[in-house]
């Protein structure tokens, strides 16, 4: 009987043996799959932008300074993170304490990408910012938001550049977050003469496979004057940065905008920086998070270079910022009383004139991020 039992244990625990041998083999086989899987880009990678939809759409050529009464125009940018598509009031993301990582779908995000297109529209924009657009993804039921967003826009020149392509993530288990392509794309009704992407420095750490790649496009529109309206389309790290890595994005961004700007040309920079961008929204929307344990960290403004303005922090400073926030707390569903962040900004050269920069109060409609936009001149 005795050595009836030991054979059973011995069974067993080969059975065990073997099962956490096939556990760990399937583990380290996706482990080295994702890490096999992981590329970036090379930097400085020049992109064509894509001619308008609409073959009949009559592009300017550049942006003519010159008026009747000497003045230049009036001219508005938009800077929208789309959140994927994803972000609808119920959502929350797993990334930042909730459970949700898929949208629901394919109509959802459809739905979600044209209603913020919808909204912006009635800005009458001239150049156009997005962030987190998806051109092909498990979270975003493979649907083409840049194509989504070219229909909307058809009358526009517009670019895309990609952040990321990254492998598929197998979490969470319920509901993983899946294998994701996805960037920034810039819209303008004049043309885009040339598009650079820029890679920024990320960890090396394993928090890479988190943050991914990450990028922001510099894009040249032209102008009568014979220098340039530079448009930089932002969106700076947030998961597994330490401060070094931030403040390494940071001094390349300042650098390039700096180089374009002694250039002789008007410099715009716009997108989510993912900082709190007046430095304190807590006290503004009167947040329960706590600063210092936040992620949402005031913004480095000693770091901005002389002769660039941060344009929400500048109307905080002189008292007449009466702005919605660009950004909800994403670790619950949205239900008006979540922690709220002025994240998404614009920092521009002393040859560019603010007239207005407010938020386009959606109420976070279809994205965990509202619209920011600024009416300006070029001097």
């Amino acid at each position: 009987m005795a050595e009836k039992k030991i054979g059973v244990a011995k069974k067993v625990a080969i059975s065990v043996g073997a099962l956490l041998a096939a556990i760990a083999l399937i583990v380290g086989g996706y482990v080295a799959y994702v890490m096999l899987s992981y590329y970036r880009l090379d930097d400085s990678i020049s992109i064509e932008a894509d001619a308008p939809k609409d073959p009949a759409a009559e592009l300017n050529y550049w942006i003519d300074l010159a008026s009747d009464d000497g003045s230049s125009p009036e001219l508005t940018v938009v800077a929208s993170n789309l959140g994927f598509g994803a972000y609808g009031p119920d959502f929350d993301f797993f990334m930042d304490g909730g459970s949700g990582s898929v949208a629901k779908s394919a109509q959802y995000v459809e739905d979600n990408i044209k209603g913020t297109a919808e909204a912006i529209k009635e800005l009458d924009t001239d150049f156009l910012l997005f962030q987190e657009v998806d051109v092909a993804g498990t979270r975003s039921h493979d649907v083409n938001e840049y194509e989504l967003l070219r229909s909307e826009f058809f009358g526009d020149d517009s670019v895309f550049v990609q952040n990321y392509d990254s492998p598929y993530l197998a979490w969470p288990p319920y509901a993983p977050h899946g294998a994701n392509k996805a960037g920034l794309a810039t819209f303008s009704d004049c043309l885009i003469a040339d598009t650079t992407r820029r890679s920024l420095p990320i960890s090396e750490g394993f928090s890479k496979f988190l943050d991914l790649d990450r990028c922001y496009s510099i894009s040249r529109i032209p102008t009568s004057s014979g220098v340039d309206l530079v448009l930089f389309n932002v969106h700076l790290s947030a998961y597994g940065a330490d401060e070094s890595i931030m403040k390494g994005q940071r001094d390349m961004l300042f650098a390039d905008m700096q180089k374009a700007r002694d250039a002789g040309n008007f410099v715009i920079a716009g997108g989510d920086f993912n900082h709190d961008m007046i430095g304190i929204s807590n006290e503004i929307f009167d947040n329960k998070t706590d600063t210092e344990a936040s992620w949402a960290k005031p913004f480095d403004f000693a770091s901005v270079p002389e002769g660039f303005t941060v344009a929400c922090k500048a109307l905080l400073d002189e008292g007449t910022f009466d702005s919605a926030a660009t950004c909800r707390d994403a670790g619950r569903p949205y239900d008006g009383t979540n922690d709220r962040w002025v994240m998404d900004a614009f920092i521009y050269s002393d040859n560019v004139e603010c007239l207005e920069q407010s938020t386009l109060d959606l109420d976070f409609a279809y994205s965990d991020h509202n619209p920011v936009y600024m009416k300006f001149r070029l001097k």
